[in-house]
């Protein structure tokens, strides 16, 4: 580690008195119940799928690596099989579907029993706390005997797959078994390497911070704010985070959670010429600041030392696509610490 950055490390540990009073908290699970890689896919439902696919494709060259029937396609990311989900949200209004984990050992039965001893019950029902297994069959690119997809829904009802490291949303009991990526008619304009992190909304960030970390045995990788963990998993500085933004909604009816933005890596990564990239094809500054962001815009925000960002601030670089689900892209290293690239972490 080089000067600069340890530098800013110690500037974060300072900061940030929360470490000197949970000193366990780093330490990652040494058998947790499920044993987490990284994240093997975010689907979003979007309202045109051609178009999403021609966006994403246009700035990163993304390949298909899978198509799941004709309204739905996995673009993707780095070497595979990490992708990206498109698919199509119908009548209902454009979102970030789900969060998808590549777990060790992939065993429905054995996920339902780990689960079921954390208070989650097996329905159909969309509700919070319910398990469901989908057999996906060759209509959806599955196996002829359905391949298993494995979703649950937190305290506040994000959707969360697992499957095996290997899934690259192809047939095979693994989902593991994908034809040939379709390269993409256009070579994109910024090549992509992997997943970072996405971050979540929920009513309760503390109960979710518990929740996690018992299930998967997290360990906290940085701070950004007092109270405010990014948990990390797998060796490539991966991590979720949660954030408040859930709470009452009208009546005193609880509000959704929902998964705010995905973050992608790059090498090289620099904040200036990522923006003239971004508005070659049509991507314009923001403006205002207040509100949610339309379509096709880009913006920076400066994480300062009070959010473990660096003194001079941290930027983190985001932009809307088509229907306006927010993107995040950061450097190769960016573990959600410190630092002008954001990887000075615990």
């Amino acid at each position: 580690m080089n000067k600069a950055f340890d530098i800013s490390r110690r500037r974060l540990l300072l900061s940030v008195p929360a470490l000197v009073m949970a000193p366990c908290a780093f330490v990652q699970t040494a058998n947790p119940p499920i044993r987490v890689r990284g994240i093997n896919h975010v689907t979003l439902d979007v309202s045109d799928v051609k178009r999403s696919v021609d966006f994403y494709q246009g700035l990163f060259g993304m390949p298909v690596i899978n198509r799941q029937g004709t309204t739905s396609a996995g673009l993707q990311i780095g070497n595979g099989p990490q992708h990206l989900g498109l698919s199509t949200a119908g009548s209902n209004a454009p979102k970030i579907n789900h969060i998808c984990l590549a777990v060790d050992n992939f065993n429905v039965d054995r996920l339902k029993t780990i689960l079921g001893r954390h208070g989650i019950t097996e329905s159909e029902a969309a509700e919070p706390m319910r398990m469901r297994v989908r057999m996906r069959g060759p209509e959806a690119g599955g196996g002829k005997e359905g391949t298993p997809e494995f979703y649950f829904r937190d305290p506040d009802g994000i959707v969360i797959q697992l499957q095996d490291p290997r899934y690259c949303g192809g047939a095979g009991p693994l989902g593991n078994i994908c034809t040939r990526p379709e390269p993409s008619p256009k070579k994109g304009l910024i090549a992509l390497r992997n997943w970072s992190h996405t971050t979540n909304s929920g009513s309760d960030r503390a109960r979710s911070n518990k929740f996690y970390q018992e299930l998967f045995g997290f360990r906290i990788q940085a701070y950004q704010g007092p109270g405010n963990p990014v948990f990390g998993f797998g060796n490539a500085g991966q991590f979720l985070a949660f954030g408040a933004g859930g709470g009452q909604g009208a009546a005193g009816t609880a509000r959704p959670g929902t998964i705010n933005h995905f973050c992608m890596t790059m090498d090289n990564f620099n904040p200036e010429k990522v923006i003239k990239t971004l508005e070659s094809v049509g991507i314009k500054p923001r403006g205002s600041a207040q509100g949610t962001p339309g379509p096709l815009v880009h913006y920076i925000s400066m994480r300062m030392e009070n959010r473990g960002g660096a003194k001079e601030g941290t930027p983190e670089l985001y932009f809307t696509d088509p229907d306006g689900l927010i993107v995040q892209l950061q450097d190769t290293t960016y573990c959600g610490g410190g630092g002008v690239l954001g990887n000075v972490c615990i």
